[in-house]
């Protein structure tokens, strides 16, 4: 029995369509991307990839101070899943992502051979057994980006040499920096600090600056009475001219410390999360001196 011609039509519409989709399906290059966790390795990662067509997103873009207490979300697990690498700052950093990294891919640790100090514990469920702010420290951010790089030329090796030197524009920016902050905060007529986060301790070692207390304090969870009176006579014993607190941090013991002491309160900054490392970074040193000078 001979079939209708608008059977056969629609059969050959069928097999066109078909056939359409298999030679897209060939054809297709695979979609490569890079999901970087925070700010700093965001920015490295971008930098070094910068003139290869590789596309980086950043994974935490909401304005945090810390991660410890962090939840991942949905579509957060989704990039990670779906992305062909990511580059993590390590160190412990991203304890909220250890079961989804778990499926990734490819893992970039950008904290490998970096001499980690000793961390800080919150609560029992919240303990870093290292300090994980590696970043702030600009000798340390150098090896982050060389760890990156070697990784990332690991995985394109078609872009290797462009990675490495993109490395070098880091590295000389990394290098301004340092020397920025040496220049400026070398004749502060004080050089000890009380901050209201643990995580500056890289900052401070790498422009010779000391950090006499560290106060983890977040809302809801204040410093105690015993450790404002510490704080409080550790300013006139020390004669301070300024406390510092962390932006995006709570602010209430450190404005009960001024009101008692009539000490000036300044913020810096963990250059975890915002719009550039640099200009955080650059920022902070400026601040220093002006609250140290």
């Amino acid at each position: 029995m001979y079939k209708s011609w608008s059977d056969i039509m629609k059969k050959l519409l069928l097999l066109t369509i078909i056939l359409l989709m298999i030679l897209a399906g060939c054809s297709r290059e695979p979609s490569e991307q890079i999901v970087a966790t925070t700010l700093p390795v965001y920015e490295f990662t971008n930098t070094l990839c910068g003139g290869t067509g590789l596309t980086v997103s950043q994974l935490v873009t909401e304005d945090v101070s810390c991660l410890h207490d962090y939840t991942v979300q949905v579509s957060q697990m989704r990039a990670v899943e779906s992305s062909e690498v990511v580059v993590c700052n390590g160190a412990g950093l991203e304890e909220f992502l250890e079961d989804v990294l778990s499926s990734a891919k490819n893992v970039i640790d950008a904290s490998a051979g970096i001499a980690l100090s000793c961390g800080h514990s919150h609560e029992e469920e919240h303990h870093h057994e290292y300090d994980p702010h590696i970043w702030l420290s600009p000798a340390n951010a150098k090896i982050m980006c060389k760890n990156i790089c070697d990784e990332l030329s690991n995985l394109y090796p078609e872009h290797a040499g462009q990675f490495q030197k993109n490395l070098q524009t880091l590295l000389e920016k990394l290098d301004a920096l340092q020397a920025y902050g040496k220049t400026s905060l070398a004749d502060l007529s004080c050089r000890n600090l009380i901050t209201f986060h643990d995580g500056f301790a890289g900052f401070a070692e790498s422009f010779d600056l000391h950090i006499l207390k560290a106060v983890e304090e977040e809302s809801g969870s204040e410093a105690s009475a015993r450790e404002l009176i510490e704080i409080i006579d550790l300013i006139q014993d020390q004669q301070l001219p300024a406390i510092f607190t962390e932006t995006n941090g709570s602010t209430a013991a450190a404005e009960l410390i001024a009101r008692e002491t009539g000490i000036k309160i300044y913020t810096l900054d963990m250059a975890i999360s915002g719009s550039d490392y640099f200009t955080i970074m650059y920022r902070n040193i400026d601040t220093i001196k002006e609250a140290l000078q």
